[in-house]
């Protein structure tokens, strides 16, 4: 992993003194990670290797720092600062990994631990912040490969309470800062090229290997293909909402699309968020707004494309 990208650190002030509030913005921070970087491309076969690490300071019985490691948005290994060590949660990592790979990773963690509870007083400083309350610095990067068309691609960023800090342009390969809190950084670290061709080797290069070696460790579970089902169900006949369901379908990137008389339609179409299964697939819905008359007059078809499909699933409305 990119030690360099992960010694750069940016600063969240959480403004909330309740351990609960705080745990519930924590979930929503990983969650968003998931779905900001987990539909790139719908229908590709696009794998990712994610990370996404917090520090936090001020919480009583919460770990000061957690690291979680995500490829196909599954989490693979875990942190934190009560257990000091680096531990698989999936067994095919657990069975494809020795104890050398676990020690190194524990060593580096607890120095990136330590890292974070500096730069949460740095931060203080930064913002004029004294005194207690709840802080917490989160760093979230990663990398993309398209197994069909073999393009890349990579994110690294930071973010103070929940907002944007810094951001990696990989375009340009120079960090921009959204908020004027971060211009002195930004101006530092884009004055340093040795770090920024390290972290461009990093992201096109060192990742990418990672992530394939990772995909060929698990390939039975996260390169496998489930179809999805596709049922359309209307709550009754007086109801102006039709709904298409998809469900049992892996990867979970997929498309649903609503046809009114064989052209594709986008308005009154809601779709609701993805969810796992509980069976190791995903499920799905997309909600048509439509009035009785013109459901009767006119034909409407939910159309789903899924990569372990040959051709699309058209399946029509009737009552």
């Amino acid at each position: 992993m990119n030690r360099k990208c992960r010694l750069r650190f940016s600063f969240v002030l959480l403004s909330s003194n309740e351990k609960k509030n705080f745990t519930i913005n924590m979930r929503k921070i990983i969650l968003f990670t998931v779905i900001l970087y987990g539909f790139h491309s719908a229908l590709a076969a696009t794998h990712s290797l994610r990370y996404v690490y917090s520090g936090t300071s001020g919480i009583p019985d919460f770990p000061e720092f957690v690291a979680v490691g995500l490829v196909d948005e599954e989490q693979f290994v875990y942190y934190d600062s009560r257990n000091h060590r680096m531990v698989p949660r999936v067994e095919w990592m657990e069975k494809s990994e020795g104890k050398d790979y676990w020690d190194r990773e524990t060593r580096k963690h607890i120095g990136w631990e330590q890292v974070f509870k500096n730069n949460i007083e740095v931060a203080k400083k930064r913002f004029n912040q004294t005194g207690g309350g709840i802080h917490t610095v989160q760093q979230m990067y990663g990398c993309e490969w398209d197994d069909d068309t073999g393009t890349t691609g990579a994110h690294c960023q930071f973010s103070y309470d929940g907002e944007d800090f810094i951001t990696m342009d990989f375009k340009t390969m120079s960090w921009v800062a959204p908020v004027r809190q971060a211009l002195t950084t930004t101006l530092k670290w884009n004055s340093d090229k040795a770090y920024i061709e390290s972290a461009r080797n990093y992201f096109s290069q060192e990742c990418i290997q990672w992530l394939k070696k990772y995909l060929d460790y698990g390939k039975e579970t996260l390169q496998r293909k489930a179809r999805p089902e596709v049922s359309l169900l209307q709550k009754d006949s007086s109801s102006s909402a039709v709904s298409c369901y998809a469900t049992g379908f892996f990867p979970k990137s997929i498309v649903i699309n609503w046809q009114k008389d064989g052209k594709e339609i986008h308005d009154d179409v809601e779709t609701t968020e993805l969810l796992p299964s509980g069976d190791g697939t995903f499920q799905i819905r997309s909600i048509l707004r439509v009035s009785p008359e013109d459901l009767k007059n006119h034909q409407f078809s939910c159309v789903v494309e899924h990569v372990s499909l040959d051709e699309k699933i058209d399946k029509p409305w009737s009552e």
